[in-house]
């Protein structure tokens, strides 16, 4: 009997409290939301199982939790603590990735640019929020709607408040589709909604290989803090497009980046416990996420209207919502919105040109506030 109620003891039944349970709820929420809504569900199932998984009472009580030292979710987990995923992520999109649209219009950078506009605005808001500098440089990244990023700096800078990060990061990043066409829809007209761009011309093979090396080169000059994150994603790029590593290519864009999805997304919801997600300071960031990733968004469609003051060639102003990195989920919600208005008119690879011009853009951000902060 003695031991039957010790038995009884360790169980979850007897250990469970509050945050416990409104933990787990989010967990099924983020898993019903990727199956049931299919937003993003390659992130949200992962991530919500994790939230369930690290949440279950008595998982650190046994020596099991992510903070748990020699446990597997604590190995598991190494590889966010120390941007090792991330770096990973960035090799197999850049083997998935295709920069012809961005070559054959070079223009179309400034849009990827212009929407890394949320970060900095949103390091802004978190000083006045009374977070410290290092803090809200790595909350910033969350505007750029770049997950791997956000782990990357996060992990260097506010290792505290990673998990907290990398979920809004993530999160936001899957409801892409919701948050992004009513912010279009308000900044534009229904003229500006139909415009038809110019088809783009065909880029030689010799122009997609040297791409990845001359944009390595100049963007990791520019921002040598960043230069794993771009080496990795310029690398997975040359992979692809020199025609003699198919092999490889195709093992980063496939298989690799497949194991490493499920296991950032497992152990970075189960880092996401109770005491440490239910605080106020995860409440600053979340509000912090969503009003960076609606600035972001307005301003590479605002930057869209003011290139159309000075250009013959109109841009559709749509296309500058895929500004941030969420590749390609921005790109596909400028498709959507641009049809629901004219069924002929195709956008998608207009949008792929700023959608991997603001992956670079926020690794180079990323890169630019860990040179100033994080020396």
């Amino acid at each position: 009997m003695q031991e039957l109620m010790q038995f009884i003891q360790t169980t979850g039944f007897m250990n469970i409290e509050l945050g416990n349970i409104i933990m787990m709820a989010a967990g099924l929420l983020f898993v019903f939301l990727g199956i049931s809504k299919e937003f993003e569900p390659l992130l949200l199932v992962p991530i919500g199982f994790g939230m369930i998984v690290g949440n279950i009472p008595g998982v650190s009580a046994q020596g099991l939790g992510v903070e748990t030292e020699g446990s597997v979710l604590s190995y598991l987990y190494f590889g966010v603590s120390k941007g090792i995923y991330p770096s990973l992520i960035f090799l197999g999109v850049g083997a998935m990735t295709d920069f012809s649209a961005l070559i054959a219009n070079p223009r179309l950078i400034l849009l990827g640019a212009a929407a890394q506009f949320g970060i900095f605005a949103t390091f802004m808001g978190s000083i006045l929020l009374g977070f410290n500098i290092l803090e809200a440089a790595s909350i910033g990244i969350i505007g750029g709607a770049d997950g791997p990023t956000s782990i990357f700096l996060a992990s260097k800078m506010a290792p505290h408040l990673l998990g907290s990060i990398a979920l809004a990061a993530y999160s936001y990043m899957a409801l892409v589709p919701v948050l992004q066409p009513p912010i279009m829809r308000l900044l534009t007209t229904k003229k500006e909604r139909v415009i038809r761009m110019k088809a783009l011309r065909v880029v030689s093979k010799k122009e997609k290989i040297f791409f990845p090396i001359v944009a390595f080169i100049v963007t990791s000059f520019i921002a040598p803090g960043s230069a794993i994150l771009l080496a990795m994603l310029f690398l997975g790029n040359l992979l692809k497009e020199s025609g003699v590593t198919d092999r490889l290519a195709g093992s980063a864009k496939t298989v690799l980046i497949d194991v490493v999805t499920v296991l950032i997304g497992l152990t970075v919801g189960a880092k996401t416990t109770a005491d440490v997600f239910l605080t106020p300071a995860t409440i600053k960031i979340f509000i912090l996420g969503a009003a960076s990733f609606c600035v972001a968004t307005a301003a590479g469609v605002i930057f869209a209207k003011i290139l159309n003051l000075f250009s013959k060639n109109k841009i559709n102003p749509l296309v500058g919502a895929a500004g941030v990195s969420a590749v390609p989920a921005s790109a596909r919600v400028v498709q959507t919105v641009g049809q629901q208005y004219d069924r002929a008119n195709y956008l998608l690879m207009h949008a792929m040109a700023p959608n991997v011009s603001g992956v670079v853009g926020s690794a180079v951000a990323a890169g630019v506030l860990l040179g100033i902060f994080g020396s």
